[in-house]
């Protein structure tokens, strides 16, 4: 019952502001988790037929744009007023979706995806702060858990709908998502309630100049510092749930017995979102929201007895884990175990996360810390597009791997792709060159050039910022 007079209590701008941020991740999902298979697949399935490098280089540097920016974007929305600045953010998303999906050579995509995480990066502080001004030391703790909850409900009805679109064009992904930030509009001009502007006599460049001076401010606390420094490595390893995972699964994994066994229990549901007989990458990867959402009330009650410091170490040791066993092995259920033990350590984790940095923050300094806390995110997401960009290729891509294994045997093909020459048709007709099948070919190059340790550079991230955390917590914090 107290639950039930608390989400009574919740006001309609409270409600209205969780449901547009749920639109807001089924746009930003269903097109961010397809997006690297966009950029890297052949040409002939409509991809854009990119290497790796190319790939991690746009989404490295503009996915860091889209989490540094907040820190100025909200300083801007402050004084510009909140409806406004979300008209602006659903109009860049929209023109940038529209103008990823027209575009396919390099530098245009770049500037495509670029000036879409701009507008994501207006988006993003606005909502959170909107819950934190709709709800009060009584509601809040709850009401961040429905938004939590909005977050993954989104993050998992996007990408489960885009695996089953894609099976139509890629064309229907963009399309998708611009439907999904239609509704935001919609709801942002006849329900979205603004909270009012700041009239604290400053300009907006004084309020952006201030957002700039915060930062500098909380980087002279060295520990704080040395935190952050040592988060950017979990980081790292956790965004590779989108850089590569996808592109591993796509690549390597035959997922014929997920299908069959989601088919024997729900044949709808499997025809809908497979395709001949197997299950997409996107929505294998879809499932990280999907046990998020089941299982976040048990893991949040269960870490709620340690302390922050010692639940992040204890998370991220079981998220490497989980990466360990989505990238060592061809079996799609063994895959789904890792993804669901990757989500426990993520739930474990991740909210674990602010927490900890709102409990070190001094108690006049806690908003500028909280701002602060993307810093390793932007950072973590550079050094994610690198990784999952040549050092990737160079030890698990299936084409650079058979490029290698063509030139061991002396046998020639053109240099270079082409639309008369795809990645597709290099494979195809390297397993006939060879007398192979292409399932042959796959299990060949898996079996002779091992790209499953890859596992060992990723998981071995994660667990060196445990090892690193620790230490941080015995000699620079004292164990407090």
């Amino acid at each position: 019952m107290a639950v039930l007079s608390v989400l009574k209590g919740y006001s309609k701008s409270f409600w209205t502001s969780n449901t547009i941020e749920l639109f807001e991740r089924w746009a930003w999902y269903g097109f961010y988790l397809a997006f690297p298979l966009f950029l890297v697949g052949s040409t002939d399935t409509g991809a854009l037929g990119f290497s790796n490098a190319e790939k991690g280089a746009i989404m490295g540097t503009s996915s860091a744009l889209l989490y540094f920016l907040p820190v100025i974007t909200g300083a801007i929305a402050d004084k510009v007023g909140y409806k406004r600045i979300l008209l602006l953010a659903f109009s860049i998303y929209i023109t940038g979706f529209l103008m990823i999906s027209s575009f396919n050579s390099y530098w245009p995509v770049y500037f495509a995806f670029m000036w879409t995480c701009i507008g994501g990066a207006f988006f993003k502080p606005i909502i959170s702060a909107m819950i934190a001004k709709t709800t009060n030391e009584k509601t809040a703790s709850i009401g961040f858990g429905i938004f939590y909850m909005m977050i993954n409900i989104g993050g998992f009805i996007g990408p489960f709908i885009a695996g089953a679109l894609l099976k139509l064009s890629w064309s229907w992904v963009f399309y998708m998502s611009v439907a999904a930030i239609g509704v935001n509009v919609l709801l942002t001009l006849f329900m979205f309630r603004e909270p009012g502007v700041e009239k604290d006599g400053k300009s907006l460049l004084q309020n952006i100049a201030q957002a700039i001076k915060n930062i500098w401010i909380t980087l002279q606390n060295w520990k704080y510092v040395l935190f952050l420094v040592i988060m950017i490595l979990f980081w790292t390893a956790f965004n590779q749930l989108y850089y590569s995972f996808p592109i591993f699964v796509d690549q390597w994994i035959d997922t014929t017995s997920v299908y069959n066994g989601l088919h024997a229990v729900w044949p709808w549901l499997a025809e809908t979102i497979g395709d001949n007989g197997t299950i997409s990458a996107v929505s294998m990867t879809s499932m990280d929201s999907f046990f998020i959402i089941v299982f976040q009330l048990m893991v949040s009650a269960f870490v709620m007895r340690f302390r922050p410091l010692a639940a992040m170490m204890g998370g991220i040791l079981v998220l490497a884990g989980g990466l360990g066993l989505m990238f060592s092995t061809q079996s799609g259920w063994l895959i789904l175990l890792g993804v669901l033990i990757f989500a426990l350590g993520e739930m474990g984790s991740s909210p674990k996360f602010t927490e900890y940095v709102g409990k070190i923050a001094p108690a006049d300094q806690k908003a500028l810390y909280m701002g602060t806390s993307f810093l390793p995110i932007a950072a973590a997401h550079k050094l994610a597009g690198w990784l999952s960009g040549d050092f990737y290729e160079g030890i698990a891509d299936k084409y650079f791997l058979l490029q290698k294994e063509v030139v061991n045997r002396g046998i020639q093909f053109p240099a270079e792709y082409s639309a008369d020459f795809t990645k597709n048709d290099f494979f195809a007709q390297a397993a006939d060159k060879m007398n192979m099948t292409q399932v042959e070919l796959t299990n060949y190059l898996w079996q002779s050039y091992h790209p499953s340790n890859i596992w060992m550079a990723f998981s071995g991230i994660a667990v060196s910022a445990v090892i690193f955390l620790w230490l941080y917590d015995r000699f620079v914090m004292g164990g407090k």
